[in-house]
C-alpha cells in the first residue's frame, strides 16, 4: 500500500507562484519510482501535467513546459511541483500519482486575473 497526501494548493493573483509537495510514504521505493503530478479542472478530464522517472529525466505538458518544474527529495520522500508564472487557465485540483494507481486526495489551486 503507498499513502500520498499531496499539499500546498491556495489562491494566487496571475504571474505568482506555488509550490506544491506530495508526501508519499508505504511500501515503495520512492528514490526510483516514476512520480506524475495530474489535474482536473472543472468539466474537463484529468490530465497528466509532469512526470519524474526512476532517474531525474522528466517531461511536461507542453501547456506547463517552462513554467513548471518537477523534483523529489529522496531524504524527505516528497515530491514537489513548482509552479511559476500561474495563468488563470492553471486552476485546477492537482493530484499526486504513481503505478498508475495510488492517487492523493488532491490540493485546490486557483488562480485570478
Amino acid at each position: 500500500q503507498v499513502h500520498l497526501v499531496e499539499s500546498g494548493g491556495g489562491l494566487v493573483q496571475a504571474g505568482g507562484s506555488l509550490r506544491l509537495s506530495c508526501a508519499v510514504s508505504g511500501s515503495i521505493i520512492f528514490s526510483i519510482t516514476p512520480m506524475n503530478w495530474y489535474r482536473q479542472a472543472p468539466g474537463k478530464q484529468r490530465e497528466l501535467v509532469a512526470s519524474i522517472n526512476s532517474g531525474r529525466t522528466t517531461k511536461y505538458a507542453a501547456s506547463v513546459k517552462g513554467r513548471f518544474t518537477i523534483s523529489r527529495d529522496a531524504v524527505d520522500s516528497t515530491l514537489y511541483l513548482q509552479m511559476n508564472n500561474l495563468k488563470p487557465e492553471d486552476t485546477a485540483v492537482y493530484y499526486c500519482n504513481t503505478q498508475g494507481t495510488y492517487w492523493g486526495q488532491g490540493t485546490q489551486v486557483a488562480v485570478s486575473s
